[in-house]
């Protein structure tokens, strides 16, 4: 068979750009891939994830490589080391791209078997969940993220009313960072966010468990300012933790508007 004489490819993204701006992020999102998860339990949960990767690009080129983006994931996805090393696969991105800061991210449901409360009837608890990986200056910085929904059930309106308050579901989103050394797990994060609220949510209830997370909720009244406040305190103690992101927002019963708070706290281990 003949060799057909190939044309030499003109590298357009290597081309000099003059418009004198760098540009600080760019690379892709919105990429479905396949998530290895280390469980608590020493065993490893497949997740579908969402993943975004970028990186800084300097004035002087005019486009990065989109291709080796997928690539590099492509790659740690075949060695089953897309969620557990993430340093590492950002920091290949970077090498590849020849750039000088990266950001990689990957958002995606985890699964926890739930018991309720009294009946102990296990079901499957969804929670949305985020991987972040950050190289800026030469140093790293891992952010683990999780929203956790929950049940939160009015003070005032139990104060002022004869029967009754009004109660709602709440999503308090939590994002802590803590140093490469330590670990922390889904499943610690989750627990010590569910404990800060009225009640916690279950996928599984029979009647004797409703009983028990309604009344514990009307025993466990909480303003969506006490829900914040409970957490901040336990982050801000937490042994590893350096620093905290936290948005509350609870969907109100009989409002047409959600109550919120928020809160954000850096260097907390100085």
């Amino acid at each position: 068979m003949e060799k057909q004489n190939i044309k030499a490819m003109k590298d357009v993204q290597n081309t000099q750009d003059t418009r004198n701006v760098d540009i600080q992020r760019v690379g892709i999102k919105n990429i479905d891939l396949p998530l290895t998860i280390q469980r608590k339990n020493n065993t490893d949960q497949i997740v579908s994830a969402i993943a975004k990767v970028a990186v800084s690009l300097p004035r002087n080129y005019k486009g990065t490589h989109m291709s080796r983006f997928v690539e590099v994931l492509n790659e740690w996805e075949h060695k089953n080391l897309l969620g557990v090393d993430i340093k590492g696969c950002l920091e290949k991105v970077i090498q590849k791209l020849h750039a000088q800061s990266g950001i990689l991210e990957f958002k995606f449901k985890y699964f926890i078997n739930k018991k309720a409360p009294v009946s102990k009837l296990s079901a499957p608890m969804s929670y949305e969940c985020l991987f972040k990986g950050k190289i800026e200056n030469n140093k790293y910085k891992f952010i683990l993220g999780v929203k956790v929904p929950v049940t939160t059930l009015c003070p005032c309106s139990k104060e002022i009313s004869q029967n009754g308050a009004h109660n709602q579901r709440a999503i308090i989103d939590v994002k802590i960072s803590y140093p490469e050394t330590d670990h922390i797990w889904l499943e610690d994060l989750i627990d010590l966010i569910e404990g800060c609220a009225s009640c916690p949510l279950y996928s599984l209830l029979k009647r004797q468990d409703e009983k028990y997370v309604t009344e514990r909720a009307w025993d466990n009244p909480k303003f969506v300012e006490d829900v914040l406040r409970d957490v901040v305190v336990k982050l801000r103690h937490h042994p590893v933790i350096t620093e905290f992101e936290v948005d509350c927002e609870a969907f109100e019963s009989i409002h047409n508007h959600s109550a919120w708070a928020y809160q954000k706290e850096e260097n907390i281990k100085k």
